[in-house]
Order: structure tokens, then C-alpha cells, then sequence
């Protein structure tokens, strides 16, 4: 592949997938709609990509999932080249998706995930010439969102306050991924889930000049595909079809006073860094013992549990559920 690999990455519920998705409208880009799960899941789980016998641990697992079963590639060809070839988890991410772009004949390939965030300077190592995407959203948006799908989930007596841990996670994720971001800065940019979905011509023209592609709007407003064609919102429910497709400041009419005031006394020197305006007044210190120990022991607590997962033999224990496992490996595939 000639063109460099880009990678959309950010914190849930931020806009990864419309924007990729938006990428695979525009057409030039392989189209594999999964996450591909390699730095923070196969890795993790099968090890140290230079020993063969990790290698084919993994694969025996990994053909049998749905990201292979999707993916349109035989089974023979592939398993030969990440048997002698792969090295890292750079190595195999780009023989899968080298592979697959070659198959729809187009020379590039993007891919999306949440938890890459995390592992961007891992992914800046493998893969040299890779290109990163930070899709931000205002964390109220994104907390209250997490909070309706019960992703992230607080300590047993933090129950009540599962919204503050929501923020709280959005906000040690940005701040990992703004870090790792600044080390390599010539491949990175962040870009805003409002200004995505507000002024999409002229954001996805900025995209595609840091990219080094066209990215035709009018192709994609023609050739909608996934999220573009069904918006993928928490609260489908709510509003109409366009507010629906465009969850911009939703946290308005969900966060009751006092939550905004607490919400905001935790993340709301990121807002300002972020230029989010604050609705709360002046910028408050968190107030309370407990709420004080929320804010100093949860990003500890995310910080040692990726850590431990990551960088211990506990990360072997990682669930193979995003897979979709089948009972036994295909023969081949398509």
C-alpha cells in the first residue's frame, strides 16, 4: 500500500464510527464495518507476536470470529503470511487490511475504535507511517450518554453517581489520548464530534487535507453507508429524525442543575482546555470528601486496570466475546 493507514480513534460515544463511516462513503478506503480489535484485545490476550506458537494460538481463535468472517479472505493465503511474516500487532492489523483493500482493489484503509486511544503510542511504533484521528465530543454529552447505555460501571457504592464515573472516564481517556497524541504530532489531529456534524463540508476538507485525500462531500451525502444512512444515537426516542442525527448539546435538557454542577466541578478544566463552555459559572473545586476520592481514585483505578490488562499475563484473560466466535474455522471465507 502506498497511502499511510489511518486510525479513528477517540472516547465512546464520541462520533469513531460516523466518521468512518463518512471515510467509507467517500469511497477509496477498504470497507471492513468491525472493530479489528488487535492492540487491545488479541494482543493482550495471545501475547508476543514474535513467537510462533502466539501466533498460532491467535489464529486458530481469530478464524473463527466474525472480523474474519467479514472480512472476504481465504484462510490458506492469510494464515500463511501472518504465520512467516507477522512480528507485532502492526504487522498483523496491516497483512489483514493490506489484504482486504487489495481484494476491493482501492489503496487504503482506515479503521476505528475507542480503545486504539489508549494504545496510540503502541500503534505509532508498529505501524511508522500511520495516521491518527481524534474524534472529542463535550464530555456531558458523552457522559450522559454512557450513562443511558451502562458502560462504564462505578464501584458498588458509587452506584448513585455512575454519571460523575462516566465523565470521569471520558475525561482520563481524552487526556491519555491528547498525551500520546503530542508525541507524535505531525500524525495526529483532533477534530470535534459538533463540528463533524454541524459544518461537515468544511470539517471532513480539513480531514482530508491532514489525510492527504480528497474526501468528496457530495459523494458522500450520495453514497451514504452504515451511520450515515441509520445515525446510530443513545436516544432514539427523543425528538425528531434531524435531532436524532445531530445529538448536539443534548446534556442540556437531561442533566438536572445540581448534576451539571457536579459534572462540571470534575471535568470542567478539560471543557475550558477543550473550549466546551462551562454552564455552571465560575469553575468550582470539587466539593466533599467522597466526591474528592471519585476524582482522584477512579483515573487511577482506569489507569491500573489497563495496565494490568495490557502489560500482565492478566490481559490472557481478556473475553473473546467482541469476536463472535464460531464453533470451528471455515475452510475458507466468500
Amino acid at each position: 500500500m502506498t497511502k499511510p493507514p489511518v486510525f479513528i480513534v477517540g472516547s465512546a460515544r464520541s462520533g469513531t464510527t460516523l466518521l468512518y463511516h463518512s471515510l467509507l462513503s467517500s469511497g477509496g478506503f477498504a470497507d471492513y464495518r468491525t472493530e479489528p480489535a488487535v492492540f487491545d484485545l488479541l494482543i493482550p490476550k495471545f501475547g508476543d507476536m514474535k513467537k510462533l506458537g502466539n501466533r498460532r494460538r491467535l489464529m486458530q481463535v481469530w478464524l473463527r470470529s466474525h472480523q474474519y468472517r467479514i472480512s472476504g479472505l481465504r484462510r490458506d493465503q492469510l494464515e500463511a503470511k501472518i504465520l512467516s511474516e507477522c512480528r507485532t500487532g502492526g504487522d498483523f492489523l496491516r497483512i489483514v487490511m493490506n489484504e482486504i483493500a487489495q481484494a476491493q482493489n482501492v489503496d487504503r484503509w482506515a479503521v476505528w475504535g475507542p480503545d486504539n486511544l489508549l494504545h496510540l503510542t503502541a500503534i505509532a511504533e508498529a505501524l511508522p507511517d500511520a495516521l491518527f484521528i481524534h474524534m472529542i465530543r463535550d464530555g456531558r454529552d458523552v457522559a450522559v450518554s454512557m450513562n443511558k447505555e451502562g458502560w462504564i460501571r462505578p464501584f458498588p457504592w458509587d452506584h448513585e453517581r455512575r454519571l460523575l464515573v462516566a465523565a470521569l472516564h471520558w475525561k482520563w481517556k481524552v487526556e491519555q489520548g491528547r498525551r500520546a497524541g503530542a508525541k507524535v504530532s505531525s500524525r495526529y489531529i483532533e477534530i470535534r464530534f459538533e463540528d463533524l456534524v454541524s459544518t461537515p463540508e468544511n470539517t471532513l476538507a480539513r480531514i482530508g487535507r491532514f489525510m492527504g485525500q480528497d474526501l468528496d462531500y457530495s459523494q458522500i451525502r450520495n453514497n451514504p453507508v452504515g451511520t450515515l444512512r441509520n445515525p446510530n444515537s443513545t436516544f432514539r426516542n427523543l425528538g425528531s429524525a434531524e435531532t436524532v442525527a445531530y445529538p448536539i448539546e443534548r446534556w442540556k435538557n437531561l442533566l438536572s442543575e445540581s448534576d451539571l454542577v457536579s459534572i462540571e466541578s470534575m471535568i470542567g478544566s478539560l471543557l475550558d482546555e477543550l473550549g466546551y463552555p462551562r454552564a455552571s459559572g465560575p469553575l468550582q473545586p470539587v466539593n466533599g470528601l467522597s466526591l474528592k476520592l471519585m476524582e482522584t481514585g477512579y483515573p487511577v483505578f482506569f489507569s491500573s486496570k489497563e495496565w494490568l490488562r495490557s502489560r500482565t499475563p492478566l490481559g490472557r484473560l481478556v473475553s473473546a466475546d467482541r469476536l463472535r466466535l464460531d464453533q470451528c474455522p471455515s475452510p475458507h471465507n466468500g
